[in-house]
């Protein structure tokens, strides 16, 4: 018996259910997605659109910082002492580069010295922030700014421009004072996060260039200015496509910072210290303005804009004459006779007759002899200081003590350091009793009678820099006022007004008067200076004081001549005001290791520069004139052998420099 097979439509109708379950969950799932979708395009369209359109305007263009010109700095006469030049360079973009070493190739094909320096050009290149150029050679000739643009089709990344580079057009006369500008480097960066701050971007820039040294750190926020930027249109790499005109923003100058100086003054004193090394300081005493301030050795600020090699650097560094170092406020030396109417100016203030005679044997007598640079017999304040007499000085320096002198001194501008608007000044060293005490030599503080007299002429633990003895000089010649000096005349255009009133000192102008009268007859008939300091100016005058400083100390049968090594010899001083009857101009020059009196070394050159001084000035150089005194010899007299010893000071030296010389290193090859 054969069976049928059973149909069983309940299969199908569940197949069928359950496909339309799955369709309907499907769909469901369809129609929220497109909702959604809807529900976003909308946003995105309607309620999201202007900040995505800014967002996708901020991805097509950059904002690229320009730096801005730096700021000039002039003399007291609109001169330009520091500041900008055209300059061709040629940068590369490391992004845009498809082979850096390649690359570097090509290049060292049209400039050859790049070869050179291909070590540092890729660490800096390296260092950089994406697409930004940096500078491969700065201060391209014309040929080669040509010929890179002709090449550049050629090399990618590669480009040439040009910018503006500092420029120091009086080279070394300046050096100091000025500084000198220099890349950022890593440190200042570090410096500033460590303040808590955040570096600009412009510090960033390759091109940018900070104060290192002098008023250009000093002032650097001044004279920097303000960052522009150029608004470029750039492609999905980054590279500039186009530029948007109407975006950029130019950039703003620094501001103009004018200074008391002179340029011709200054030109002068590093002329006249030829190779010497030292410190040279002009003063107006009226107002304290400082017409000059300069230190030789000096070097070329021009080197360091960028980059000085290692190897020259080294030179500078390591030469013994030490042209880095700022020998007018940095270096301090023992003041040597030039103190000593600080000596006499104590002893007044205490009561001391001016007429007063003390006699001199040769020597003084404490313990040891304190030798005196003659027999001067006889004599009163104003003789003591023609003669420089040491036994004078040091008689009156046992009587009244260290702390005496040392008030004298600070009330006359030493062991000061003054608010000039640059920083590196030391204040030197005005011992007293409180110093020793502090400073013991033998573990008692004790201040002993052995070292008075060394005080008495300028010399033991004694130090000063060329600064203060121009203070010194011009208080002195003021003779009631507490000059203070002056270097920054004003920034942006606006004045910075000198001190309105000084304090006066504490001292009898009379008293004073007569410390003037001892210096005038430094410079006269038989004074110690007075072979040197003639200025040939008819009836202007100058007063002055030498002085000759130890820098070592000279046992039994040591010598002290021309026969020692540099570093070996005597520094010499000078300190003078003029003109005698009417002072307006004070000058103090220091000749370091010059081997020879002030009066030889010093005074010569402090004439020179008085010279200058006075010639520039309206109402002496009528006076001048008007007294009948040659015209001819009214222009300043040339530079002169100042190593000359013999016979009286000529009106018309031999030749000079034909301008002023920085220090350039011989750097081994």
């Amino acid at each position: 018996m054969s069976s049928e097979p059973s149909i069983f439509f309940s299969d199908v109708n569940e197949r069928q259910g359950s496909f339309l379950r799955r369709t309907f969950i499907v769909g469901g799932l369809t129609a929220l997605g497109v909702t959604a979708l809807t529900v976003r395009l909308a946003q995105l369209q309607l309620v999201q659109a202007q900040e995505y359109s800014t967002l996708a305007s901020q991805n097509q263009f950059n904002f690229r910082l320009v730096p801005p010109p730096r700021g000039r700095i002039l003399d007291r006469n609109g001169v330009v002492i520091a500041g900008n030049r055209p300059s061709f360079r040629v940068l590369v973009i490391r992004d845009e580069t498809k082979d850096l070493d390649q690359t570097l190739d090509l290049l060292g094909r049209l400039l050859p010295d790049t070869l050179d320096r291909r070590r540092a050009i890729i660490r800096d290149v390296n260092a950089a922030p994406r697409f930004s150029p940096v500078a491969v050679k700065s201060d391209l000739s014309w040929e080669e700014f040509a010929k890179v643009n002709m090449y550049a089709p050629e090399l990618p990344g590669v480009m040439a421009d040009m910018n503006e580079a500092r420029y120091y057009p009086f080279t070394g006369a300046f050096a100091h004072v000025i500084g000198y500008v220099a890349k950022v480097s890593d440190r200042d960066i570090q410096a500033i996060r460590d303040r808590g701050a955040e570096p600009e971007q412009m510090l960033f820039n390759p091109g940018f260039r900070i104060g290192r040294t002098g008023v250009e750190k000093a002032l650097d926020l001044d004279l920097r200015g303000q960052a522009g930027g150029n608004r470029v249109e750039v492609d999905a790499r980054g590279r500039v496509v186009a530029e948007d005109v109407g975006g950029s923003r130019p950039a703003a100058p620094g501001k103009d910072v004018v200074l008391t100086l002179d340029a011709d003054i200054q030109n002068r004193a590093l002329e006249v210290f030829g190779e010497e090394a030292g410190g040279c300081v002009v003063m107006d005493v009226r107002n304290g303005d400082i017409l000059a301030m300069v230190s030789t050795p000096s070097f070329d600020p021009n080197l360091f804009v960028s980059g000085v090699p290692t190897r020259t650097y080294a030179a500078l560094r390591d030469y013994e004459r030490r042209p880095l170092t700022d020998k007018v406020i940095d270096g301090t030396f023992a003041p040597g006779s030039t103190f000593k109417p600080v000596v006499g100016l104590a002893a007044l203030k205490r009561g001391v007759s001016p007429d007063r005679r003390i006699v001199c044997t040769g020597g003084y007598y404490l313990g040891r002899r304190f030798a005196c640079l003659g027999r001067h017999g006889a004599l009163d304040m104003r003789g003591a200081i023609k003669a420089s007499c040491n036994v004078y000085f040091m008689t009156l320096a046992v009587e009244m003590g260290p702390d005496a002198i040392a008030e004298t001194a600070r009330d006359l501008g030493l062991g000061q350091v003054f608010d000039i608007g640059i920083d590196g000044q030391k204040p030197g060293l005005v011992p007293d009793r409180q110093w020793r005490r502090e400073n013991p030599v033998r573990g008692d503080g004790k201040w002993y009678p052995g070292e008075t007299p060394s005080y008495a002429i300028g010399q033991g633990a004694l130090t000063v820099n060329a600064l203060q003895l121009a203070v010194y000089t011009a208080r002195l010649a003021n003779g009631q006022k507490a000059v203070m000096p002056r270097l920054i005349k004003s920034i942006g255009g606006v004045d910075q007004a000198p001190r309105a009133v000084f304090a006066d000192l504490p001292y009898d102008p009379e008293l004073v008067k007569v410390l003037r009268e001892g210096m005038e007859a430094v410079t006269d008939v038989g004074g110690t200076g007075f072979r040197n300091s003639q200025l040939g100016l008819g009836p202007v005058r100058m007063a002055g004081k030498t002085g000759t400083a130890q820098a070592r100390n000279y046992g039994a049968g040591s010598r002290k001549g021309t026969g020692r090594p540099w570093r070996e010899k005597d520094h010499n001083l000078f300190i003078a005001y003029a003109p005698i009857d009417n002072p307006r101009y004070a000058v103090s020059v220091i000749v370091q290791h010059g081997g020879m009196g002030g009066g030889t070394a010093g005074a010569p050159r402090a004439r020179e520069v008085m010279r200058v001084a006075l010639l520039k000035d309206p109402e002496i150089r009528a006076r001048i004139e008007q007294s009948g005194f040659a015209e001819t010899s009214l222009e300043p007299a040339p530079a002169e052998d100042f190593a000359a010893t013999e016979g009286p000071a000529p009106t018309v030296a031999p030749d000079m420099p034909s301008g002023p010389q920085p220090y350039v290193p011989e750097v081994p090859q």
